[in-house]
């Protein structure tokens, strides 16, 4: 009897030792978008040490700049050019490489931007160069359909000679309840909101929201309650802070901060670049190309203003992107002129940055997406 009884514990240890094993094993996808004739490069991030595996090349369809994954298939959807073109490619996931599915061309100076909606019905572009945003219908396999949509922004704030004499959308991404596309224009110094009808792709212009004149509103981020939102300002190296109303989609003005000091903006070139909101929502993060750091922030909700904690050198040179895995461990940051993708491990009390001691070689490293834990 106490000889079944110990076999039974045994098979359970031995049970819970292979559980924690495969845990141990976990690993999540990475893709990187390098913008140029490198393609999309891959790798994979080890969430229990850190650990990077070498890259190799994915797909070398070029001007593979920024990526999204489509929700719930293994797609992913960038900007890329082909044919002499430039648009959106959607490429099909399988055993870590990627092949091309299909491709559509989005005029107007090729695309910068690129995002999903949250059902994966409609894919969306910012038009950098030419001032537009596209609208494309997906089919039922998340292959690209048709142009819904393609809405020029107009002439720029013109504070800035040159680089506001247009606009410049650089960012697209719908709003937690799928209902808005908000579209960040560094151009216009505005938030453009539009409308989205799912089914048919088409968008419908709302409102805009201003951001101070001349700060050039690159990116920004949702926090995962779906009432904040974090605008990262390019030209100014702020962040502005707004609350959100999900009933009526309008934005209100919290808070201002820098994410680099003027007295050390002023002393180099330097541009702010990419924003992101800890998956726990307690922390946001930024990144600072020609200072190539990284500022970390506490987010109060109580108040819905930022504490900042600390900037973090990036170990490369200019953070074009970077990303956080979903388990909220480890940062992932690109060193466009470094050829670089360094690993950080996050502390969870304060937000605060480590160096891992991780760093592998990528090409011209533009976009960093990583995948859902396997």
């Amino acid at each position: 009897m106490n000889f079944n009884r110990n076999r039974v514990w045994l098979f359970g240890f031995a049970a819970i030792l292979l559980s924690h094993s495969d845990l141990l094993a976990q690993k999540v996808d990475v893709w990187i978008g390098t913008g140029g004739k490198n393609g999309i490069q891959h790798t994979t991030l080890d969430i229990q040490t850190g650990e990077l595996t070498p890259v190799r090349t994915a797909i070398a369809i070029p001007g593979t700049s920024f990526l999204v994954m489509h929700p719930n298939k293994p797609i992913i959807y960038s900007t890329a050019g082909y044919q002499g073109e430039r648009g959106v490619a959607a490429l099909a996931i399988k055993n870590q490489k990627l092949t091309l599915t299909n491709f559509l061309p989005s005029g107007d100076g090729g695309a910068a931007g690129v995002s999903v909606d949250r059902s994966g019905k409609v894919v969306f572009t910012a038009q950098n160069n030419g001032g537009s945003v596209t609208s494309y219908r997906l089919k039922s396999d998340g292959s690209l359909d048709s142009v819904a949509s393609q809405i020029e922004h107009g002439e720029g704030s013109k504070v800035i000679p040159k680089r506001q004499d247009q606009s410049h959308p650089h960012w697209v991404g719908s709003s937690p309840d799928n209902r808005y596309l908000m579209v960040t224009d560094l151009g216009l110094d505005q938030v453009v909101i539009y409308e989205v009808d799912v089914e048919s792709g088409k968008l419908t212009r709302k409102s805009a929201v201003q951001t101070p004149p001349g700060s050039g509103p690159r990116h920004m981020k949702f926090h995962p309650n779906g009432n904040f939102i974090f605008v990262l300002n390019e030209f100014t190296m702020d962040i502005s802070v707004f609350g959100y109303s999900p009933e009526s989609g309008d934005l209100k003005e919290i808070q201002l901060i820098p994410t680099l000091p003027k007295s050390l903006r002023d002393k180099n070139p330097n541009s702010a670049a990419e924003i992101r909101v800890h998956p726990s929502g307690k922390f946001v993060y930024a990144s600072n190309r020609g200072h190539d750091s990284v500022a970390v922030f506490e987010f109060d909700e109580s108040s819905g203003q930022l504490n900042f904690v600390e900037r973090e050198a990036v170990r490369g040179a200019n953070p074009r992107n970077f990303c956080l895995d979903p388990t909220g461990r480890w940062l992932l940051v690109g060193g466009r002129n470094s050829n670089t993708l360094t690993v950080f491990e996050i502390n969870p009390k304060d937000g605060s940055l480590t160096y891992h001691r991780k760093c592998i070689n990528v090409p011209t490293p533009m976009c960093v997406l990583i995948g859902s834990i396997k």
